[in-house]
């Protein structure tokens, strides 16, 4: 507990956010009027969650809907500090096409008229759309140019809450952390194309003639077999002029064209590794003149603004405990004691409620099999007596 208490004595939160006062939300966050037909959101812990307060937050809950919500503290600059950008993400409808991330905004932005142009500092967080892309996106601007991390870094689909974090130092260094275990870091300048490369090629100087790059090349004893060369069609010669061909009409008639079966396409010798090869020419490199460092790459000035701006399929994602701090043991501690603690309890609820519903197929199965063969023994029955009566009537008649 001292230990808590001297972190967050040192840590500077500039935004937190846990939904935790029910509908107050709404006078904090501002829906986009940008356009008319935005999705909604709604505050929800959803089907299945740790608990049921601590775990409400931002759902969405309309099909193939735009979002735009956004927040707004008070401005401040991470110059000379670390960044530190967190939230938890629960997929709960298992999305197929959507995204899941936030944007960081200026101070400046006109809220009402959030949209997908609007221009942001930096977009964080994880986004899915069918089997291929399974993301989180870290996106920084440079001088009013959206610049993307070269990295792949795969995000959690298995419908369950996760915590997102995006961490940015002073040093310009960055880590990327999931469920608070790290699974990215780097440089941003290493890592994405802010500035022009510190070394180019050298253009004054040029690959030696005699340098042999061809990792393979024809083998000089493969020759063409003498049979090789056979059209690609001729003519079948099995085919019949039609009685009704009119010359005069449909011109002169020729045997039709077909595929030659005995074309082997063009022949070409077959390859052998070079005996030459000297592999990849490594061509001299300068300092590249254009190349002037950065040392400011990281920091943004007038940070004012958290936003939501989105697309789904299918809706039904919850977002909560967002939090921008300067300190990152505040910001894992705080995560902790947010999805740490219910991040069991929802799972175990969830599974609780698997396993129930399957009962209740399983129960509702047997009741249809059941009167299925009801129906058909009395059927049978009923079948039986007729034969019965009519066979009376045979005897009596």
């Amino acid at each position: 507990l001292l230990g808590a208490a001297l972190g967050s004595a040192r840590a500077a939160v500039y935004f937190q956010e846990q939904f935790l006062d029910g509908d107050n939300w709404q006078k904090r966050w501002m829906n986009s009027e940008y356009k008319p037909d935005f999705g909604k959101f709604k505050l929800t812990a959803g089907k299945f969650y740790g608990d049921p307060v601590r775990d409400k937050g931002l759902q969405t809950s309309e099909n193939s809907k735009f979002y735009a919500i956004s927040s707004r503290f008070k401005p401040f600059s991470n110059k000379g500090k670390t960044l530190v950008i967190q939230y938890t993400v629960k997929h709960e409808q298992k999305i197929d096409c959507g995204g899941g991330y936030v944007k960081i905004f200026s101070s400046d932005l006109d809220q009402k008229n959030l949209s997908g142009d609007s221009r942001y500092y930096i977009m964080f967080g994880p986004d899915i759309c069918g089997s291929e892309t399974k993301k989180v996106h870290v996106i920084l601007n440079y001088k009013n140019k959206p610049h993307p991390i070269k990295k792949l870094i795969r995000c959690k689909v298995d419908g369950y809450t996760h915590l997102y974090t995006l961490i940015i130092r002073s040093d310009q260094t960055y880590k990327v952390k999931i469920d608070n275990e790290m699974v990215a870091s780097g440089n941003l300048e290493d890592d994405l194309d802010f500035l022009p490369p510190k070394k180019i090629n050298d253009p004054t100087v040029r690959k030696p003639t005699d340098w042999d790059d061809r990792i393979q090349i024809d083998d000089p004893n493969d020759i063409k077999p003498e049979d090789w060369d056979e059209p690609e069609y001729i003519m079948d010669t099995s085919a019949k002029k039609p009685e009704d061909w009119d010359d005069a009409v449909n011109g002169e008639w020729h045997y039709p064209m077909v595929k030659n079966p005995l074309y082997r396409g063009e022949w070409k010798p077959r390859q052998i590794d070079n005996p030459n090869y000297r592999g990849v020419w490594p061509h001299p490199q300068i300092d590249n003149p254009n190349y002037s460092p950065d040392f400011s790459i990281y920091s943004y000035e007038n940070i004012g603004i958290i936003g939501l701006d989105i697309w789904q399929v299918r809706a039904g994602t919850i977002f909560d405990n967002f939090l921008i701090t300067d300190d990152e043991v505040y910001a894992e501690d705080f995560g902790g004691e947010t999805w740490g603690e219910t991040k069991g309890p929802e799972k175990e609820m969830n599974i609780k409620q698997i396993e129930e519903e399957q009962e209740k197929e399983r129960v509702i199965e047997e009741k249809y099999f059941e009167q299925r063969f009801k129906k058909k023994l009395k059927r049978k029955k009923e079948s039986g007596k007729d034969r019965t009566v009519r066979n009376t009537e045979k005897e009596e008649l």
